[in-house]
């Protein structure tokens, strides 16, 4: 249609004016009325089978475990939402570590999410989860994977304050991993002594970092952090200032 022949709007009916404006403010009325959208956490999703992914990720299966490790890690923070790690199913949770893992055997960092992010969670249940699966990965690869079952080890007498579980991981790291380091090996003797939560994982941390045991910058990154984040809670804890 030309412009010319565009009718203005003084040349429309007055009540098929009325009727356009009623129908607006009756459109504008029923949005107001209508409540708010809110987002919804989504449950976390069975992880398909390693052998489909190796099909779908074309035999590349580092790849696809990498894919999966990213999805899981921000699986917490859902559009609109943010999911604390206590509210996830952690069975699984752990299905989907021991998935990656099937498909990456050398990967650590689905090792290093379970030890120092979801064993942190104050349910006792879901931590102990996370141990076991610390401790059973580690079973698997001794000389791989022995670091994290000593963080796992001062979770146990720290945070569920179960020596007898602490100082089972710390012998079979002694019995089993024969490429850890001294200090690592010997980790029984300071879980026996009287020490508190931050001098161990100061002893622990400081010696992976000193030793060159973590290579992964990524690795590196968030093990200097925690370590730095357990000093500040330490500094600013009332105990602390007594």
């Amino acid at each position: 249609m030309k412009r010319s022949e565009e009718r203005s709007v003084s040349q429309v009916p007055r009540p098929v004016l009325g009727l356009l404006v009623i129908a607006f403010c009756l459109q504008v009325a029923w949005q107001a009325l209508q409540p708010k959208p809110s987002a919804r956490a989504e449950a976390l999703p069975a992880p398909a089978t390693p052998a489909m992914l190796r099909v779908l990720s074309l035999n590349e299966p580092v790849a696809a475990a990498q894919l999966l490790t990213l999805y899981l890690q921000a699986f917490d923070n859902q559009p609109g939402i943010s999911i604390p790690f206590r509210d996830l199913d952690y069975r699984r949770v752990v299905n989907w570590l021991d998935t990656i893992l099937s498909l990456d055997a050398a990967a650590q960092y689905p090792l290093l999410m379970a030890s120092h992010l979801y064993a942190q969670v104050p349910v006792e249940t879901k931590q102990r989860l996370m141990l076991d699966f610390v401790h059973r990965s580690f079973l698997e690869d001794p000389d791989g994977r022995w670091r994290w079952l000593a963080h796992g080890a001062i979770v146990a007498k720290h945070r569920l304050n179960d020596r007898a579980l602490a100082l089972r991981y710390a012998e079979d790291i002694a019995r089993f991993a024969h490429t850890a380091p001294n200090w690592a090996r010997q980790m029984r003797i300071f879980i026996l002594e009287d020490m508190g939560e931050l001098e161990s994982a100061t002893i622990l941390l400081g010696g992976l970092l000193a030793t060159g045991e973590v290579t992964d910058p990524n690795e590196i990154h968030f093990l200097t952090r925690r370590l730095e984040q357990m000093k500040n809670a330490e500094k600013s804890s009332p105990m602390s200032k007594n």
